[in-house]
């Protein structure tokens, strides 16, 4: 009955991690789907109005304003793509991760055991099925 524990306890674990993961997963997602928002909207609506800006304000050429204007978006992107990519296991995820190890380890061990136990088992079958006879 231990294996069939250790293996059900095993495979909750594994699921725990799995849902975790899926977590962290849609989480990175969502910053990026959030950094593309944010590229996007910038280039659409804050583009014409801040370029006319800084080209009447400082007097600048038109090829150091979209310059300017380039550079501070991809700041914003990749301050966005940084923080979607430093996503990293939590805690649930490493501990469930930790069990599922701990309960493969005890299943092959308790499997290790039956697998010893089958000869004894048949030499001991042969050998009652022999005295009777």
């Amino acid at each position: 009955m231990r294996p069939f524990r250790l293996a059900r306890i095993a495979a909750e674990a594994e699921g725990v991690r799995l849902r975790g993961m899926a977590t962290r997963i849609a989480t990175r997602v969502v910053f990026a789907v959030i950094a593309l928002f944010f590229v996007i909207g910038a280039l659409v609506f804050a583009h014409v109005a801040a370029w006319y800006e800084l080209r009447t304000a400082l007097d600048q050429s038109f090829l150091i304003t979209t310059a300017i204007l380039g550079g501070t978006d991809l700041l914003v992107a990749f301050i966005l793509l940084f923080l979607a990519s430093r996503s990293s296991p939590s805690r649930v995820e490493t501990e469930a991760l930790e069990v599922r190890r701990k309960a493969i380890e005890g299943l092959s061990n308790a499997l290790s055991v039956t697998a010893m136990l089958l000869p004894l088992l048949r030499i001991a079958t042969s050998f009652r099925r022999r005295r009777r006879e």
